[in-house]
């Protein structure tokens, strides 16, 4: 059931927890082979779907464990047209391999919620091409072509609302945006930043933001930024800025290398859990809508703990 599609709790304040770095949680820490780090591709057989059901399960336990909202991204960032034929799917298997990552999310939710602990299912939407590095730009309305199937999966699986994770570029977010609307489902855009905080194809997040909100009337019910080190970003970030306000989620890199960099590791940097929490509260000061607290590349459990402890200790 879309339990919270008209009213998501994380609008209306609150702490909200994420998961980490699913992909690299399990490449490297579960031994699973993630070919074009397909994390849905897991669905095929119960031993995959078993990994991911324990996967959110964890930490769903940990956001009951310290009282906070939990948002449950499906693990669909790569479930896309052109990834999945790169694995061999078809149409109706893509629709199929999203209908089930929600249907899962909903078993957690089932299991896990509680009144302290509301749980959003979020339907995960990835960038076309690649997130470091895109090499090639829809226009806006290739991309709400391209992206609207899972947008109205996610509508008809009952998610409650719609995340475009790893955007490299405005027009994909706009067009995730406009795709969302159409299907009648809220939407978050979370870009993406190099090291010297500007998006993959040079504009300034502060230009995406204010692209995206124009081009749509300000469609996103919030924004976020994932995939990158607080110290790629945080300078950037101007307190008390219009476009600042509109950030209320964070999901950052444990490692403070760039994307290149990252792109070419054969080992995972866990980085520091105990100083990336530090920055987190630090970015509270910057962010004064930041409530949804999430990690992504080499991020586990571990950094979500310290995450979250640190946080609390701040309000």
């Amino acid at each position: 059931m879309a339990k919270y599609r008209d009213a998501l709790p994380q609008l209306s304040g609150g702490t909200f927890l994420s998961d980490g770095g699913i992909e690299t949680t399990l490449l490297f820490l579960e031994g699973f082979d993630l070919p074009y780090f397909a994390a849905f591709h897991l669905l095929k057989d119960t031993a995959g779907e078993l990994a991911l059901r324990k996967y959110f399960s964890g930490y769903a336990a940990l956001a009951r464990q310290h009282g906070v909202g939990f948002v449950l991204e499906s693990a669909t960032w790569r479930a896309s047209a052109d990834w999945g034929a790169k694995l061999g799917y078809s149409a109706d298997a893509m629709r199929d391999a999203n209908r089930r990552a929600v249907a899962l999310l909903h078993d957690i939710r089932a299991q896990h919620e509680s009144a302290a602990t509301p749980m959003v299912v979020s339907g995960c939407i990835g960038p076309r091409g690649d997130g470091y590095n895109p090499e090639s730009f829809m226009d806006v309305t290739e991309a709400e072509r391209y992206h609207a199937l899972q947008a109205t999966t996610f509508r008809d699986a009952d998610a409650d609302m719609v995340t475009a994770i790893t955007m490299t570029y405005p027009n994909e977010a706009i067009g995730v945006t406009r795709a969302a609307g159409a299907a009648g489902m809220p939407v978050a855009i979370s870009f993406t930043v190099e090291t010297d905080g500007r998006l993959p194809n040079g504009q300034t997040l502060r230009e995406g933001i204010e692209e995206v909100d124009a081009a749509t009337g300000n469609a996103p019910v919030y924004y976020m930024i994932n995939c990158a080190h607080p110290t790629h970003f945080a300078a950037t970030l101007t307190p008390g800025a219009a476009w600042t306000s509109r950030i209320r989620g964070v999901r950052a890199n444990a490692s403070t290398k760039s994307h290149a960099e990252l792109d070419q590791a054969t080992e995972l940097d866990f980085g520091n859990p105990a100083e990336l929490a530090q920055q987190y509260r630090e970015l509270g000061a910057r962010l004064p809508n930041l409530r949804v607290l999430g990690g992504c590349c080499g991020t586990d459990q571990r950094h979500l703990e310290a995450i979250a402890a640190a946080w609390a200790a701040s309000r």
